[in-house]
């Protein structure tokens, strides 16, 4: 079982016992020790989880982090854990800070049993910086930090391309932080910024200031929305455009509902899984046509089809339960799940779902080639 599979169902199960873990130590059995035991590591083997670990820190004697990793006789990576409930926060990170310069420990990971925070000494040698370079998780699992977190298991440890990776990753996380508080609150200097680039001779007033700052948040969503509302209009132009050759295609039922459609047998077909359709066509429409993707829905997953077959999968909707997840298949038509938050969480499965669309492509091209007849084969004399 790949890494992404394991964390996929730790997270079922963090979702499904969250209200029993009241405590840190039911928090580091149920949740932190099969973590790590997820990337490799045996947790009942002390040459490579020691628990409780203990090292002397000036005045701070025997205190104690949750778990250290090892790698024949050096620490690796510290881990402190607190229960399922807390807010991770710096102060919840001491023990880390104060073990980093006790060890050979690169890699500090504070965790509540769902989110993971890593850390290392980006900014100042030995001593752990105050800000994570990557946050994991497991309720909304990213494929893209799946494969860093994966640098660092047993199978594929390999710290100095973590440690390489690791300040783009801190830049790129606080980047996107940033544009998540301008995108709900911009503040001044960037409001500024584009009243500058739109009106150069302009004074930057309190009116001006007020106008900028609700049209700058106004066009920065419209902007989003039109970026991917792009995708969806030409997907459903070229349906349409099918449409009116008489294919019959997934988008007809549709339009025979406002918002959900129910078959003689019960099955729910439901707005939000239309959407995903619609996504899903949307990423791929560039690759595959649009009108030979289709969809068929059942009780217990809607699948998005190629050409209406089963037998060539696109890819699988799975809403029928609190933690959405999406299916993407491999060339060996093998299923790996991904949690999203909501259907919006479709755009970050981009390659899988677009590699499997030029499968299907490829596979067609190979049918068409001409076999080649041995008995017309030229003979030389």
């Amino acid at each position: 079982m790949h890494l992404e599979e394991k964390l996929k169902s730790l997270a079922a199960k963090a979702e499904n016992m969250t209200a029993l873990l009241e405590t840190e130590e039911a928090t580091k059995n149920a949740l932190v020790m099969p973590f790590i035991a997820a990337l490799g590591y045996d947790v009942f083997d002390p040459t490579e989880v020691i628990p409780e670990f203990t090292a002397d820190v000036g005045i701070k004697k025997g205190e104690k982090v949750d778990y250290a990793i090892k790698r024949g006789d050096d620490i690796v990576m510290l881990i402190e854990a607190k229960r399922i409930q807390a807010d991770l926060n710096v102060a919840h990170s001491s023990q880390l800070f104060r073990y980093f310069t006790t060890t050979k420990a690169r890699i500090g990971v504070l965790t509540n049993g769902v989110i993971y925070r890593f850390f290392s000494d980006l900014e100042e040698s030995n001593k752990m910086d105050e800000k994570p370079f990557l946050e994991l998780n497991l309720l909304n699992l990213r494929e893209s930090l799946v494969g860093e977190v994966s640098k660092l298991s047993k199978a594929q440890f390999d710290l100095d391309n973590m440690l390489e990776a690791a300040s783009d990753l801190k830049y790129m996380r606080e980047i996107r932080a940033t544009l998540e508080v301008q995108l709900e609150e911009p503040s001044e200097e960037f409001v500024r910024f584009f009243f500058q680039q739109a009106n150069p001779k302009g004074r930057f007033v309190s009116s001006a200031k007020a106008q900028f700052a609700r049209l700058v948040k106004q066009t920065l969503a419209q902007f989003i929305s039109d970026k991917v509302g792009a995708r969806l209009r030409s997907a459903l132009a070229q349906e349409d455009a099918s449409a009116q050759h008489g294919e019959v295609r997934a988008t007809e039922v549709e339009s025979k509902t406002d918002a959900e459609h129910i078959d003689d047998s019960g099955i729910v077909t439901t707005e939000e899984e239309l959407e995903g359709y619609r996504i899903i066509t949307a990423i791929v429409c560039d690759v595959l046509p649009a009108e030979r993707i289709t969809y068929r829905d059942s009780k217990s997953y809607f699948a998005v089809l190629v050409d209406g077959k089963s037998r060539r999968p696109l890819a699988r909707l799975h809403f029928n339960r609190n933690q959405k997840y999406v299916g993407t298949f491999d060339a060996k038509k093998k299923e790996t799940r991904h949690a999203i938050a909501d259907v919006q969480g479709i755009y970050a499965l981009r390659e899988p779902l677009r590699a499997m669309a030029q499968h299907w492509i490829s596979l067609d091209q190979a049918a068409r080639k001409p076999a080649v007849d041995e008995t017309k084969k030229e003979v030389p004399h």
